[in-house]
């Protein structure tokens, strides 16, 4: 017991004199004066809380930049919204101080004293209240504000990371569509084909009377609304003219879109692959034609290096087939590929009954116009392949689309340089021929921001779900994949039925 006794005497002594050593190891230390938005946000438990430097980790500042501008009339009254990027996340604060507000412009970088604030929600946003202006000094202005790019379904599904902060919403458009005299003033439901919110502008806004784009770019703080009952839904307010960026105002409907497709069935693939395709409005093909081009940029194909033509390079890099006879309705599914004419290979259930506009042995047949007779429409290996629709039976390398879905992202597809060489693409859900941001041209797949393309998953059919709107002609809610395992008995239903892509 002595000897027990002896050790922890010896231990204590130890850790004290270790204790003290690192006490003077850092003399004068001082714990930094600003903390992070996140941190503040993080202190809200559904309770006001009043800020200390001691819950604050001796903090008693925050750095900021300012997000709000009240010069053009649109901001909550007497609100100054600032955000940071602190602690690698992005969070933003409401800060009521009065006609103060109207002082800082959007840009201004901030320090603003918030020891003795009380921290709140009203009006369903995170606010300091309390915050005396004095403490408030302006470090620099004209700063760069955030572009920060959000599809509204995560505003929707997270709006307490989102609320004051600055969102981008690219593509956004109004359902109905615009009539002549329509004009932004009140409150307007924005869709970007992700989801929808509303967008509001005072009355007194300097852009009020602005005309309804039929399509823009909108930046605007993230706010709150009442919504049904207690609670409480996210809305975007603009500060000014320049936060909306126009980007069409003319309407390009597609008549065909792709909602589907088979590349892999089990056994032998040649005859055996279909593209699954959704009529947007009434078509006869011997009056209105259209082309289906696939490409396969595997390995093996030929002719090697760059598709020097694109869509119409042929060989075994692209295939085409003619859709000149038969009908469509609006809304109806059909069909192109092998006159197997199988939901997944040999043996497998019949889609003789099914709407097939153009069945063609693509394994023992040239394509019609270009293509060599192959075993694969489409790559199984990685590499990039696609489909894409035309208008019309002449396809060449300046053509340009209705509509493209791409697979995989490998393989030398794209030049830019000063012979551009390419796949190209059109105005979808899923690519832009101009940069909705930037507003430089990426005509091609790959280039630019049109690198989304389908993960490649052997033996499966890949149902495209989306909702079109032929009257505002574009995506209302935007093509997702769904890998649907089929199996040799697999119905018609299982591909054309829920969730597959459909008109609105």
């Amino acid at each position: 017991m002595k000897r027990i006794a002896l050790y922890i005497i010896v231990l204590v002594t130890a850790a004290g004199f270790w204790g003290c050593q690192k006490d003077n190891t850092y003399p004068g230390g001082k714990v930094g004066a600003h903390i992070a938005l996140f941190d503040i946000r993080s202190m809200y438990r559904g309770k006001d809380v009043t800020l200390t430097t001691e819950n604050m980790f001796g903090a008693d500042q925050i750095r900021c930049i300012v997000i709000s501008d009240h010069r053009e009339g649109n901001m909550p009254e007497g609100m100054l919204i600032v955000q940071d990027s602190n602690r690698l996340a992005q969070r933003g604060i409401a800060i009521p101080i009065g006609t103060a507000a109207a002082q800082y412009e959007a840009g201004d970088s901030v320090t603003i004293h918030i020891a003795g604030a009380t921290l709140t929600r009203r009006n369903g946003i995170h606010q300091l209240v309390g915050v005396n202006p004095a403490g408030i000094k302006v470090l620099s202005k004209g700063n760069r504000l955030p572009m920060h790019v959000v599809a509204l379904n995560k505003i929707l599904d997270k709006p307490e990371v989102y609320e004051s902060t600055l969102a981008v919403v690219v593509k956004g458009g109004f359902d109905p569509l615009p009539a002549p005299g329509d004009v932004l003033s009140g409150d307007k439901m924005l869709s970007d084909g992700y989801g929808d919110i509303e967008l509001h502008t005072n009355a007194n806004a300097a852009f009020a009377n602005m005309a309804m784009p039929v399509m823009a770019n909108y930046r605007g703080i993230v706010g709150m609304k009442q919504g049904a009952g207690e609670t409480w839904v996210p809305e975007l307010r603009v500060a000014a003219t320049s936060d909306i960026v126009l980007l069409s105002s003319v309407v390009e409907i597609a008549p065909i879109v792709i909602s589907g497709f088979l590349t892999d069935p089990p056994g032998t693939e040649g005859n055996y692959e279909y593209i699954q395709l959704l009529a947007t409005q009434d078509i006869d093909f011997s009056v209105t034609p259209f082309s289906v081009v696939t490409t396969n940029n595997a390995g093996a194909s030929t002719p090697g290096g760059l598709p020097a033509n694109g869509w119409a390079t042929g060989g075994l890099r692209s295939y085409k087939f003619n859709l000149t006879s038969g009908t469509v309705a609006k809304g109806e599914y059909f069909y192109v590929g092998g006159t197997a004419r199988r939901i997944f290979g040999s043996g497998s259930t019949s889609m003789s009954t099914s709407k097939w506009i153009r069945a063609y042995n693509y394994s023992t047949t040239d394509g019609e116009g270009f293509g060599g007779k192959t075993g694969n429409l489409l790559a199984n290996s990685g590499n990039a392949s696609g489909m894409a629709v035309f208008a019309g039976t002449t396809v060449t390398k300046d053509s340009r689309p209705v509509d493209v879905v791409m697979v995989g992202l490998n393989g030398v597809i794209l030049s830019e340089g000063a012979n551009p060489v390419g796949y190209r693409i059109t105005n979808t859900d899923w690519y832009d021929v101009i940069h909705p941001l930037s507003q430089k041209s990426q005509p091609f797949f790959r280039s630019g921001s049109n690198t989304l393309g389908v993960t490649y998953t052997a033996a499966v059919f890949f149902k495209m779900g989306g909702i079109y709107n032929p009257a505002l002609g574009r995506w209302r809610k935007a093509r997702s994949q769904v890998n649907v395992k089929l199996a040799a008995d697999s119905q018609v239903s299982e591909i054309e039925g829920e969730g597959a892509t459909t008109l609105r």
